[in-house]
């Protein structure tokens, strides 16, 4: 075959054509996979930039490309292992249904979530120790909260929800926190009834006058939802 035609080959090809941000994502991803093996051996505290680098196979002019300071790499690794849970629910589904996509949502996490369980409680310990990486937690908090309660203010009316959203939502990461740290912990006294149980209080179906009203109002929306725009 001619040598030149091996210039050509599409799988060479393709590999030259990568993006850089394609090789940027897998710079990252390297990084944050090394510093997850790192902080479970040594801890938050142990870990330092020139461990993770070494670990990944890089320098530390890697880490310096993608990420600011080590409370920076510390950060979007704990961003990454624990992500937004987001319910499965159909569009006009009522807040009773809504609540019970949740509590099913946070029930099919726990396998995945549970090994990174102590990982995650090390690094609230290492945040509350460190003020700058607290502070970016808070701030980090903060904008996945404000978009929770934006599109729950898209969704229900104010008059359908037991509380303010932006005070609903808050109310639903501590409960979605607690059940899952108190089920790694001790899973014997929090079946999948308690996650339900919990979820369901939420929706506030024991006041007859609310469920009444909220009855409607979803009747109302599931007929508008049928009927399209007009």
């Amino acid at each position: 075959m001619d040598r030149r035609a091996s210039k050509t080959d599409p799988e060479k090809g393709s590999r030259r054509r990568q993006p850089k941000g394609d090789k940027r994502e897998r710079t990252r991803t390297a990084l944050l996979d090394a510093a997850l093996a790192l902080t479970r051996e040594k801890g938050f505290e142990e870990t330092t930039l020139q461990d993770v680098a070494e670990r990944a196979g890089m320098t530390t002019g890697a880490i310096y490309g993608n990420f600011r300071n080590r409370d920076e790499l510390f950060m979007a690794l704990a961003v990454r292992q624990w992500s937004a849970i987001k319910p499965n629910v159909a569009k006009g589904a009522s807040l009773a249904e809504l609540m019970r996509a949740m509590a099913e949502a946070t029930l099919a996490v726990v396998p995945e979530r549970e090994p990174t369980a102590v990982g995650a409680l090390t690094f609230r310990a290492y945040a509350l120790r460190h003020e700058s990486v607290r502070k970016a937690f808070r701030l980090e908090m903060e904008k996945g909260l404000a978009a929770g309660a934006a599109w729950m203010e898209s969704v229900f009316a104010a008059d359908e929800l037991p509380m303010p959203a932006e005070i609903m939502v808050r109310v639903i990461n501590v409960v979605i926190e607690g059940l899952l740290f108190q089920r790694f912990l001790m899973p014997e006294l929090m079946p999948d009834e308690v996650f339900y149980a919990a979820f369901g209080a939420l929706a506030n179906t024991s006041s007859p006058t609310k469920s009444a009203k909220t009855r409607k109002t979803t009747a109302r929306r599931a007929r508008a939802t049928r009927a399209g725009p007009r």
